[in-house]
């Protein structure tokens, strides 16, 4: 955009002068003469731009963009003299009301801005816009980002750790001054640090109104808590900021951002493409609906809203005005705030075509997988949708999109409680699932492991219940998914039972160490880490208190297990021969080897629990680097026999969760493996690598 030419108003409309615009510029943009309005619409007759004195609902001018300042189906005006601290902005756009068509025009209504960088009216938590007439400001972009640089952690490496941002500091345990906020998860660097993750994946922080549907079940309010209801996604959601930001939003969610990455830890984005907070015929008119619905939105013959969301619409993704539209809008979270990553919710919405149905190479898609600007970004795709599409190991990738590895969730979830006949599948999910991602097809990085996600259950709760316990939700429980693969270890929810307890903190550390001892990429949800529990709640989308929130209270009941989990991420990093093929290992092992009760036999009987899985390369310094992972699913002891090593080496037992003191050895008290057998004691894990034997070496 050239800025420095001698601009000169050319008219005066409503008492302001101005001239026509940057067309390719979408949204409001400040230059030195005052403020760029681009916006389009296919379908419309005229345009309005509507400025508003700040809080005010009522527009202290109208702005008609006159014919000629409009080129094909983009408006655009300079409006001189503004100062973007006192006003506010929206549209009214004026064509055919004809839903059967899907053109729903209506000038009674006030639009805001698709490509709005800040979204006015939400900046209070729980403050409830009652009339929906959403207005924008202008942002002005002064954020200075010094040197930083973003760390580019190879995608192998990476450990994710997925949070929500007011959940994870709301609770008073989390001794932070902001809690709740972008700052208030600032404040816990330094403990993401010390826990050794290198990945953030944040959950919706596009603006969202989380009253839009709230309602009062049981005398507990409840909203729309996680936010997968998007109102704008160029905003962030200002009432995540702990201070006033007018015309500088976003500035907190940078500082996040950037500190992060000063730190080695890489931000992702959670987007939802998939649909909009307007919801179907029957929901709010505030945005898209007004631009143009039938381009916006999949819409049956009839005008009615497809809903593979299961939110009420269905964005028309692979429509070439908002497939420009959700490139654009990645490129600028990219440019602007430095974004990693993005993880896309319900991303096989994204590969469906105008009619709703699957496409084999879906514009969109194949545009993110090659757009220059976004080449170094983790895509990670949630890849089924609301409407029956599951394409788990199948998503259209380009050798370039990760998937959320549901299969991984499901089989170690099946094979870790005692399943029947999960053994060949959880040492497939172990091994990288290439039985799913083919590397010549897919690469080594496409799997994205993971136990425990948002959705569902925490890891205490998937060994604390049998069942979900919605009743909170005000559905009479039929809300989330029965699907949850847990077992109670005996007691439903709560319970003081020392036997219980022991168990359940056995499995928690066993679904740990088969997460951080898999190939691919893990993540685990924050709190884990110190058994947070929602008390059996495996939907809390609407829980805006301590079902949801984070009590930081139980890190200090619970640090065994968070040391656990932080010596299995750093066992992880130590071991790269874990993360990705370092082979050849000089002895002859194989890359990755399966066994049984016996080294290089496997047994996928109904009736056996023992999976066994070696990995074997090279160390990057140099030297073999051997990992073996033993797991008894069963509910008796095992005896297993470890492989046969070349001379001078021997095994060595890093974990075993079965020891009722300390289940994990540093370098120096670690035991040997006498006789290379190794006795798993009921429902454990037992990981062990090969060492230089030093007195061998000696003679």
């Amino acid at each position: 955009m050239a800025t420095n030419i001698n601009l000169v108003p050319l008219d005066n409309i409503g008492g302001y002068d101005v001239r026509p615009g940057f067309y390719e510029i979408n949204g409001a943009t400040v230059i030195p003469c005052g403020v760029n309005f681009t916006v389009h619409s296919v379908g419309c007759a005229s345009c309005d731009l509507l400025l508003f004195h700040r809080t005010e609902s009522e527009p202290c001018a109208v702005l008609e963009f006159p014919e000629h300042y409009r080129i094909g189906h983009v408006y655009s005006m300079i409006v001189f003299g503004l100062d973007i601290t006192e006003f506010e902005y929206a549209y009214r756009v004026h064509g055919p009301y004809d839903p059967k068509r899907g053109l729903r025009f209506r000038s009674d209504v006030y639009l805001l801005d698709p490509y709005a960088r800040a979204v006015t009216g939400q900046s209070e938590w729980r403050r409830h816009n009652a009339d929906i007439r959403y207005k924008a400001r202008v942002v002005e972009d002064s954020f200075d980002w010094g040197n930083s640089k973003q760390p580019l952690i190879p995608m192998e490496d990476l450990v994710i750790y997925e949070t929500h941002i007011r959940g994870y500091t709301r609770h008073h345990s989390s001794a932070v001054k902001n809690s709740g906020t972008f700052a208030g998860l600032r404040e816990k660097i330094p403990y993401l640090k010390e826990l050794g993750i290198n990945a953030v994946e944040l959950m919706p922080v596009f603006e969202f109104d989380e009253m839009r549907d709230n309602r009062v079940h049981n005398g507990r309010m409840l909203l729309d808590y996680w936010g997968y209801n998007s109102v704008c996604f160029f905003a962030p959601n200002t009432s995540y900021a702990a201070g006033v930001e007018f015309n500088r939003e976003g500035s907190e969610l940078k500082e996040l951002i950037r500190d992060m990455n000063n730190q080695g830890i890489e931000v992702f984005l959670d987007v939802v493409f998939n649909h909009t907070a307007e919801g179907n015929e029957f929901g709010p008119h505030f945005s898209f609906k007004g631009f143009d619905n039938n381009i916006y939105y999949m819409l049956t013959p009839d005008g009615r809203y497809y809903n593979f969301s299961g939110c009420g619409n269905t964005l028309n993704c692979n429509h070439p005005i908002v497939q420009q539209m959700i490139l654009e809008c990645l490129r600028y979270w990219v440019i602007n705030y430095r974004v990693d990553g993005f993880r896309f919710d319900l991303a096989s919405i994204l590969g469906r075509n105008e009619d709703g149905s699957p496409m084999s190479k879906p514009p969109l898609l194949q545009s993110l997988a090659f757009d220059p600007i976004l080449g170094k970004v983790k895509l990670i795709a949630e890849a089924w949708d609301a409407g029956g599409l599951y394409q788990v190991g199948s998503f259209p990738s380009w050798n370039r999109w990760a998937e959320w590895n549901g299969k991984y969730r499901d089989d170690l979830r099946s094979f870790l409680k005692g399943d029947p006949g999960m053994v060949w599948a959880a040492q497939q999910r172990i091994a990288g699932s290439t039985d799913m991602y083919d590397p010549a097809h897919r690469g080594v990085n496409a799997s994205v492991n993971f136990i425990t996600c948002h959705d569902g259950f925490t890891l205490y709760d998937l060994y604390a219940y049998n069942r979900k316990h919605n009743e909170a939700n005000g559905w009479d429980n039929t809300d989330g998914t029965d699907d949850n693969r847990s077992w109670n270890c005996g007691a439903e929810g709560e319970t003081e039972d020392p036997a219980v307890l022991e168990l359940r903190y056995r499995l928690i550390k066993n679904a740990c160490a088969a997460l951080f001892c898999s190939r691919g990429t893990p993540m685990f949800l924050a709190g884990d880490e110190f058994c947070n529990t929602q008390l059996g709640n495996n939907n809390p989308y609407c829980q805006d208190n301590e079902t949801s929130w984070l009590d930081w209270g139980l890190l200090e009941k619970h640090h065994d297990i968070y040391d656990f989990f932080r010596y299995m991420i750093a066992f992880r990093k130590a071991h790269r021969v874990v993360r990705i093929s370092t082979a050849p290992c000089s002895c002859g092992f194989p890359d990755v080897s399966f066994h049984g009760l016996s080294p290089w036999r496997q047994d996928y009987s109904l009736s056996n629990h023992i999976a066994g899985v070696m990995f074997a390369g090279q160390k990057e310094d140099g030297g073999d680097d051997i990992v073996y992972i033993s797991i008894n699913a069963y509910w008796e002891p095992q005896e297993v026999k470890l492989p046969d090593l070349p001379q001078g080496l021997y095994w060595q037992m890093k974990v075993n969760t079965g020891n009722k003191e300390s289940c994990v050895f540093d370098e120096d008290e670690a035991p040997p493996v006498i006789g290379n057998n190794i006795c798993l004691r009921e429902r454990s894990v037992v990981i062990c690598t090969a060492e230089r034997n030093i007195i061998h070496d000696r003679r």
